[in-house]
């Protein structure tokens, strides 16, 4: 016997107690093996069926064999029935959708003439097609119910070194939780101790395991596989990443397309005029079966069904490889991309910045240098801040208290440090706030980014740091151009040399350096106005305004980042450039998969209708023919899962090099003396 709390797929009890489904994502195992009563019911009825064709056959009579076939008629009947009155009750909440009623019909206009083997066949075979067509479209959710079944439900929780287990949702911000192997990850938070690798492909859509250290982050629904970590609580399990690419990823498989829409508008008014049609016709011919033969021929499911197939299929497709797209509709806008605006940092390049040189100003310090920079970039999230902090972490430097902390968007920070006003940021912000740089000052700066550093008004040196183009960036960007996106622009705030070291490389149509948040914009504006649809791709941040007017507004790396799934209408969840061009395809074949679905349809039932009227059809094949076409359309739109099931390439080569940089960070363990750093040498000097 099965317990309620069993489930199918590969179940891992930790230490801690709680268990965890893995992988599958399907309905628990009890509920599995109950066997729906219409099924049962069907069941018996087909083979009622059968016994009355045979008996017809048998026996000279037709009363034993009629007495089966309406009994098998009455059975069959009844899932039909039943289907199409709770079809009616959701019709009141959920608009005029209207599939079935002529299926009803053309049963119960059989079996009241008393062609009882006509119906019960009508019956069975569009039994048999629903089951089918239920059965394929709910296989296009499975990703999406997997997704949504992974929300932890057990935390084991430390307090004052004491564990506890605990609801998942009662972890509180500030919690240190301990999470063992087999266990699942109950909150976004941050590593405190330990190693291990994780399975974050319902997260982040990364197919192999990521390895996780200290001050490394993670996200709720991980699977942890290896090792022991103790992890504090960034965000409560409601506000976590996972929490809300669940509640996205509903509100897209819901949203109806505007084609969709029209589509169930075209069928309220389309099943009262073949009604209109079919009473027509039996008042001029007295035949009852030409009239039930045209309700089959035309029931509008096919025609329903082929959109929102489709995109579910296709919102899978995308929900596998970690893309969100928050409505379907953007699914559509990606076919029409020509031209699209990218972001340098942590976009187009790896955005792992790290410090490579300081350059003090005379009188000035090398560490006072660095302790400025990181004393002002501890309050910022941005790959630059964050690349300074790290420093001045290696170099052991104790950090200064700044007061009056602003963030400049697209320029700088700045604040008072010991009453005096400190800035850092770009050398054209530096000079719009009336602070003299020297012309020789950056001579040496080549093709680093530059962080310049001012005290008191004046400019006290600044820190170079260097960034990397992102593996497999230029053969995404060849890709993207035979698809036709013929404007592929990089918009940087960075200075002109990193800048144009970048986009040599690169197969770019286009490159502004040092620009605005308001640059990017116009640039946006000025695309629009010539014609493009045009696509802008960032992190979420500094890139609000540009975002909000491209057509198309897609974060990258936005797994733990609320600012870049609230701001974008695509997100990415893991930070490979090669979904661009699959999100394009994948639009594409997305649009000729519906239209090829509303062409057979329309194909299917013109010629119908001539061979009805040249008197070819019976109401069997009528039944036969219209499941036989829903099914067609439903497999046609199944296809889509399968798109980008071989794309995960440039995880790879993106693993490998991370791979290649950790051995050789791990070929400097343990921590190099401090003077063996050029950097930190600099500042021990």
């Amino acid at each position: 016997m099965l317990n309620e709390s069993q489930s199918p797929g590969r179940n891992v009890s930790g230490d801690g107690g709680s268990t965890v489904q893995v992988g599958t994502g399907e309905a628990p195992r009890d509920e599995r093996l109950r066997i729906d009563p219409q099924l049962i019911i069907a069941m018996i009825g087909a083979v009622m069926l059968v016994c009355a064709l045979l008996a017809y056959a048998l026996f000279e009579t037709a009363e034993q064999p009629g007495l089966l076939a309406m009994l098998a008629a009455i059975l069959l009947g009844i899932p039909v029935i039943f289907s199409t009155i709770r079809g009616l009750f959701r019709s009141r909440t959920d608009g005029p959708v209207h599939t079935e009623e002529l299926v009803m019909l053309a049963f119960c206009a059989s079996f009241a003439t008393s062609r009882y083997v006509e119906a019960a066949s009508i019956a069975l075979f569009m039994f048999v097609a629903s089951l089918i067509v239920n059965r394929t479209a709910a296989g296009a959710r499975q990703t999406i119910e997997s997704l949504i079944r992974v929300s932890p439900k057990r935390a084991t929780r430390l307090k004052d070194e004491v564990e506890e287990e605990i609801a998942a949702t009662q972890l509180q911000i500030g919690d240190t939780v301990l999470v063992r192997p087999g266990d699942q990850v109950p909150c976004d938070g941050r590593v405190l101790s330990g190693f291990s690798s994780l399975d974050e492909k319902y997260i982040t859509g990364e197919s192999h395991p990521v390895d996780k250290t200290e001050s490394d982050q993670v996200f709720a629904g991980s699977i942890n596989l290896t090792g022991l970590l103790k992890i504090e609580v960034d965000k409560p399990l409601a506000e976590s990443t996972l929490g809300k690419v669940q509640a996205l990823i509903l509100h897209a498989a819901n949203y109806k397309t505007p084609v969709t829409q029209m589509l169930d508008r075209f069928a309220g008014y389309y099943t009262p005029m073949v009604l209109c049609i079919a009473g027509i016709l039996l008042f001029f011919t007295r035949d009852i079966s030409l009239a039930i033969s045209l309700l089959l021929i035309a029931c509008p499911m096919e025609i329903i069904i082929s959109g929102p197939v489709a995109m579910v299929a296709a919102l899978t497709a995308a929900a596998r490889l970690g893309i969100l797209v928050k409505r379907v509709t953007d699914i559509e806008v990606a076919q029409k991309l020509t031209a699209i605006v990218f972001d340098k940092t942590g976009t187009l390049t790896t955005g792992d910045l790290a410090v490579t040189r300081l350059y003090p100003a005379e009188g000035t310090d090398p560490a006072d240098l660095l302790r400025l920079a990181a004393s002002l970039e501890q309050h910022s999230r941005h790959p630059i801040a964050r690349a300074v902090v790290a420093m001045s972490q290696r170099a052991k430097i104790d950090l200064s208290e700044v007061e009056d902390f602003e963030e400049v968007t697209g320029r700088g920070v700045r604040g008072t440090r010991d009453g005096s006003a400190v800035m850092a940021g770009r050398e054209a912000w530096l000079r719009e706030c009336g602070i003299y740089i020297p012309a020789n000052l950056l001579e040496d700066a080549g093709s680093m980014s530059v962080l310049l550093l001012a005290e008191a008004g004046r400019c006290i040196g600044w820190v170079g740091l260097s960034d990397q183009t992102r593996e497999g960036a230029a053969t995404i960007l060849q890709e993207l151009r035979e698809l036709g996106v013929r404007q592929r622009m990089m918009v940087t705030g960075d200075r002109q040399g990193p800048a144009e070291q970048i986009a040599d490389s690169l197969d770019l149509s286009g490159m502004v350096a040092e620009a605005l948040p308001g640059d990017k914009l116009d640039i946006v504006q000025q695309l629009k106005q010539r014609g493009h649809t045009v696509a802008v791709i960032g992190d979420g941040v500094n890139d609000g305004p540009a975002l909000a007017a491209a057509d198309l507004s897609i974060a990258m790396g936005a797994a733990g980042s609320d600012v870049a799934i609230n701001a974008a209408s695509i997100a990415l969840m893991n930070s490979q450039l090669n979904r661009l061009p699959f999100l394009v395809r994948l639009s594409r074949a997305t649009t000729r998969v519906i239209r090829q679905n509303i062409t057979f349809v329309m194909f299917y039932i013109l010629t119908m209708i001539v061979l009805l009227g040249l008197g070819y059809i019976t109401p069997l094949v009528a039944a036969l023919a219209h499941g036989v076409s829903s099914i067609v359309v439903v497999f046609n739109s199944a296809r889509l899962i399968r798109q980008g099931e071989n794309l995960p390439l440039l995880e790879d080569m993106e693993r490998n090099r991370s791979a290649r940089t950790k051995k050789r960070t791990q070929g400097t363990q343990p921590m190099p003396a401090v003077d063996s750093d050029p950097v930190i040498g600099r500042i021990a000097g």
